[in-house]
C-alpha cells in the first residue's frame, strides 16, 4: 500500500440492488463499475458472475447489500441456452475452436431421453476455460498456456433440465433451473458427449437468479441514460430483497440496539423457525442483522449499517 493513508473511494452511501440485464460482450465486472459510476455509489459488487458473451439478470448489490450476496449466488438460478449439436469445441462455447465434429444429428425423442442423466445431484467438470483454481492458478491462464488442464468433478445441484425449443438439426435450446456453481457450457459439451455428436454452447441468457428477473432489470442503454439522476435511483431495490428466501424475525427495540452492537439480541419467535436456523431480524421493517436463531435471540454474522 506505500505510505500513507489509503484513498478513501468518495460516492454516495446507498443500499440496496440494481438489476441489470447485461448485453453481450461486457464482463460483470465491467457492468458492476458502470453502475457504480452511474449511481455514483461507493460500493458495489455482483452477485454470480456471467461469462462476457451471456446475456439476461445480473444483480448489483449497493452497500450494505453486499453482505447480502452469498444467498443471492447460493439461491436457484435458470438459464435458457442454445447448444450447437455436431461441434465440440477448447472452450465448450462459440468463441473457442472446434477440436471434434459429427455428422450425427439426434432427434427431439433421443436428446430428451439423455436430459434426465443431468437433473439431480449431478458430478459435473468446469470447462477447461474457466476461472476455477487449480494450485491457486485459474484454469483458463494454464489452458491458454496450452496446458492439459485436469479439473475435478464437482457437485452440482440441477433442479430442472427440458427442451424449450429445436429451431434446427443443428440446435436446441434448452432451459435449466440449477443451483451454485453451475457451468452451462459444461452441460452442452457433456450432453452433446453423451448423444455422441459433441455440442457446445453458442448462446446463454439468465433469466432469473433468486429474487430477480432479467424482465425487470435495465438494459446499459438505460442505466446510462438515467445516470447520476434521482430518477436512476426509484430502480434501487431494498437490500431486503436480497434476503428472499431466509425467514424474518422481527426484533425488540432493545435487540435491534444489541444486534446493531454485534451482540445476540432478542426476537419475536417465528413459525417454522428452529434453533440453529439461519435467518434475519427486522426492525420497523428494515434488515439490523443476519444470523443464526437460538432460544428467542438472533446471534449476528452480519450486521447492517444504516445511515
Amino acid at each position: 500500500m506505500g505510505t500513507g493513508m489509503a484513498r478513501k473511494r468518495k460516492g454516495r452511501d446507498i443500499s440496496g440492488w440494481l438489476v441489470v440485464d447485461k448485453p453481450a460482450g461486457m464482463t460483470s465486472t465491467a457492468v458492476v463499475n458502470k453502475v457504480r459510476w452511474a449511481l455514483d455509489a461507493k460500493k458495489a459488487g455482483h452477485a454470480g458472475t456471467l461469462d462476457p458473451e451471456a446475456t439476461g439478470v445480473l444483480a448489483i448489490a449497493l452497500g450494505e447489500a453486499t453482505k447480502t450476496v452469498p444467498h443471492v449466488t447460493d439461491a436457484l438460478k435458470a438459464y435458457r441456452f442454445t447448444v450447437r449439436l455436431g461441434q465440440a469445441t477448447n472452450t465448450d462455447d462459440g468463441e473457442g475452436e472446434v477440436i471434434a465434429s459429427s455428422d450425427a444429428r439426434p432427434d427431439d425423442a433421443e436428446i430428451k431421453a439423455e436430459l434426465g442423466a443431468f437433473v439431480g445431484e449431478i458430478m459435473q467438470v468446469p470447462p477447461k476455460f474457466s476461472a476455477v483454481k487449480i494450485d491457486g492458478e485459474r484454469a483458463y491462464k494454464r489452458a491458454r498456456d496450452g496446458e492439459d488442464v485436469e479439473i475435478a468433478a464437482r457437485p452440482l445441484w440441477v433442479e430442472e433440465l427440458v427442451l424449450v425449443d429445436r429451431p434446427d438439426p443443428d440446435h436446441v435450446v434448452l432451459e435449466m433451473t440449477c443451483g451454485k456453481g453451475g457451468y452451462v457450457r459444461s452441460v452442452a459439451r457433456d450432453l452433446g458427449a453423451a448423444l455422441g455428436c459433441h455440442g457446445h454452447v453458442v448462446a446463454l441468457r439468465r433469466i432469473w437468479s433468486g429474487p430477480f428477473e432479467a424482465e425487470d432489470g435495465l438494459s446499459l442503454e438505460q442505466i446510462e441514460a438515467l445516470a447520476r439522476t434521482p430518477e436512476l435511483d426509484t430502480h434501487i431495490r431494498p437490500l431486503e430483497d436480497g434476503l428472499g428466501d431466509l425467514p424474518e424475525l422481527k426484533c425488540t427495540p432493545e435487540g435491534a440496539a444489541r444486534l446493531r452492537n454485534g451482540n445476540p439480541g432478542m426476537v419475536l419467535s417465528a413459525e417454522g423457525v428452529e434453533y440453529g436456523d439461519e435467518a434475519w431480524a427486522s426492525f420497523q421493517g428494515e434488515a439490523v442483522a443476519l444470523g443464526l436463531y437460538r432460544s428467542g435471540e438472533l446471534h449476528p454474522n452480519r450486521v447492517f449499517v444504516r445511515t
